[in-house]
């Protein structure tokens, strides 16, 4: 099947998680198109000069076919140096086939981005995607905190310790120092030179205990 293109420099990347298998696309003053194959590893220094070799060739279209996130580390490394590269899928059996993980990439792949019939996957901008990590990051954390304040509710609802009947928040202050002073095997006790052990003030204890004035 004849395809048309439309770029003159296409540049296709196999991303690997060891290596990242390049080919490159240059048409010729005369017509004639240009293909050179190049490997790469998956260390730092291998993005690097993969972001040279890039660069070298002044493309018009980088893309990048990946599985899962391998694509991040070198799409970061030609976003360095000013390239900026598609993150695509293939979208038809033949880029399927050619775009297969266990096969090198064929010359023939880059030439379905060099007829523009790759669209890109959205990424947004480098300060996007650091905050987005950001607020991801703090979402897990809230929700461990919560699932951990749960288990200690249940914790003491078990043990049959209603904290919550004598406290409104069971994780504020005072039930803290009450829990600790449960923990220690300490009784609730105040004086009048010693903070209450269960840091709770004596007028707000529904229950008798061991409070000395």
């Amino acid at each position: 099947m004849d395809i048309t293109p439309i770029h003159r420099r296409v540049v296709g990347l196999d991303v690997h998680q060891s290596k990242i298998t390049a080919c490159a696309l240059i048409e010729q003053p005369d017509g004639s198109v240009a293909v050179e194959h190049r490997e790469f590893g998956g260390f730092k220094r291998d993005r690097r000069a993969l972001a040279e070799w890039v660069r070298g060739f002044d493309p018009e279209v980088v893309v990048m076919e990946s599985t899962g996130i391998y694509w991040k580390s070198p799409y970061a490394a030609l976003e360095r140096v000013g390239v900026m590269a598609w993150w695509s899928m293939p979208v038809t059996p033949e880029t399927c086939l050619a775009a297969r993980p266990t096969s090198p990439m064929p010359s023939g792949w880059p030439r379905w981005p060099r007829a523009g019939l790759l669209r890109a996957s959205f990424i947004p901008p480098a300060e996007i995607r650091h905050l987005r990590l950001i607020a991801r990051q703090r979402q897990k954390l809230v929700g461990m905190l919560a699932a951990e304040k749960n288990r200690l509710h249940k914790v003491l609802t078990d043990a049959g310790i209603r904290l919550n009947v004598l406290v409104s928040d069971v994780h504020g202050a005072s039930a803290r120092a009450m829990i600790k002073a449960l923990l220690a095997d300490a009784p609730c006790t105040q004086s009048s030179t010693s903070p209450a052990a269960c840091g709770l003030p004596a007028k707000n204890c529904s229950k008798p205990c061991n409070r000395r004035n």
